[in-house]
């Protein structure tokens, strides 16, 4: 059996170590489009920060850890699938057949249609490329613009912050990370940045890059401002790499769609990570979730059943854990709620201590959390186990911090007394 998984990011090498313990006979080949060793992008603010080299982002440090297991690895450009005759074509003009094909190709950032944006000072914040380019720019006292205040976009805010540089974030939503955040819990952040000296201007996009008369580069925003810099950081979001499966007969929605085993709609072939398209946990309906966590069960997932075995993911579930310059915030499942908008908030403004809670009859849906650390994660465990809440639900609407004890009362002890 020979096993192809494009893509040898976090989704890609767990799927690939997942394969050879299920099938240790078989043949895997792994394919990187860069030329670096498997590397986690999510390592890179570290990097900027100086807290770890280029090979602390290395996904594995032992040296000859693929051979060792039998893994082959090659650098190539995916440009097509031919799905009927299971093989797969690069950009190089070479070919690779397969039995089982794994697509593990995750996504790229979204450069925005905006004048100016292919200036040599504007970046993405995505490779290690980028991260070698971005550090030549971003020196104690350089002036940067920042597009895009979402979950990546806070994480290289991070980065930034420690390299002193003096930092402007432009972002087009109402609130700070608003794919993540309720609208109390994005403006507590912004509060927060700006505390620590971040300029920060929501409901606003840049419009035009050019260079300027006595910077690098001159940024106008939608709102008619004008922003002299040394250095653009593009973080508007990312896509998944799908173009190159255009024409077959894989669907693709935002992602590559797949079932609970993570098989798509063609035989034989997978997905998993940031590029696959998977059921939500609630809902059923198509979600990409985006965060390393979900990409390795899923390619745990889709590497089970590529060697023939049974394994299901129940459904995806969000999960999102962001520290920004030291303030901690946290959002799980449906955090949003329902049209019914049935949920609780606490605030604690001046503590910058918020929490809220979304319900689905007396199940817990979503929850969003700052400033909390400490038993965050029975959240996820609430959420993510359908923990049925009976009274305690009434009991959260009138004590929103009491949720450790509704884990416990519901969760380890189903015949606790409820207080």
């Amino acid at each position: 059996m020979k096993y192809l998984i494009l893509g040898n990011g976090p989704a890609g090498v767990i799927a690939a170590e997942t394969l050879r313990r299920a099938d240790p006979s078989g043949q895997i080949l792994l394919v990187g489009s860069e030329s670096e060793p498997p590397y986690s992008r999510m390592a890179i603010p570290y990097l900027l920060e100086g807290n770890i080299d280029e090979s602390g982002t290395y996904l594995r440090k032992t040296p000859k850890h693929f051979d060792k297991l039998g893994i082959t690895q090659r650098v190539g450009r995916v440009v097509e699938v031919d799905a009927e005759k299971h093989s797969v074509s690069f950009e190089d003009g070479s070919r690779e057949s397969y039995d089982r094909l794994l697509i593990a190709t995750g996504s790229h950032p979204v450069r925005p249609a905006i004048p100016g944006i292919e200036l040599p000072q504007v970046r993405t914040c995505w490779t290690l490329e980028d991260a070698r380019a971005i550090a030549a720019l971003a020196k104690k006292g350089s002036r940067v613009v920042q597009l895009g205040a979402g979950f990546i976009g806070c994480i290289i805010m991070q980065a930034l912050a420690e390299r002193g540089v003096k930092l402007t974030v432009v972002e087009m939503g109402d609130r700070m990370v608003p794919r993540m955040m309720t609208p109390t819990a994005g403006k507590m952040i912004r509060k927060w940045v700006e505390q620590k000296g971040i300029s920060v201007r929501t409901e606003a996009g840049v419009q035009h890059i050019a260079t300027g008369k006595d910077s690098p580069l001159q940024v106008k925003l939608s709102t008619g401002e004008s922003l002299p810099c040394d250095l653009l950081i593009v973080a508007a979001g990312v896509a998944p790499n799908t173009d190159f499966l255009k024409g077959t007969a894989v669907e693709i929605g935002k992602g590559v769609r797949v079932d609970v085993h993570m098989r798509s709609s063609s035989p034989d072939i997978y997905a998993a990570g940031d590029v696959a398209e998977a059921p939500d946990m609630f809902t059923g309906t198509p979600q990409v979730a985006a965060i390393q966590p979900n990409a390795a069960d899923q390619a745990r997932v889709a590497a089970l059943n590529m060697a023939g075995q049974n394994a299901t993911l129940p459904g995806v579930l969000a999960i999102n854990v962001l520290e920004t310059l030291g303030l901690i915030s946290s959002s799980f499942g449906q955090w949003w709620g329902t049209e019914q908008k049935d949920g609780v908030e606490h605030l604690e403004k001046d503590r910058f201590r918020y929490l809220s809670l979304q319900f689905d009859g007396d199940v817990l849906i979503g929850a969003t959390s700052i400033g909390l650390t400490q038993h965050v994660g029975v959240l996820r465990g609430l959420i993510q186990n359908r923990t049925k809440l009976g009274r305690w639900k009434s009991i959260l609407k009138e004590s929103p911090l009491r949720f450790p004890e509704a884990y416990v009362a519901c969760s380890q002890q189903p015949t606790a007394l409820h207080r």
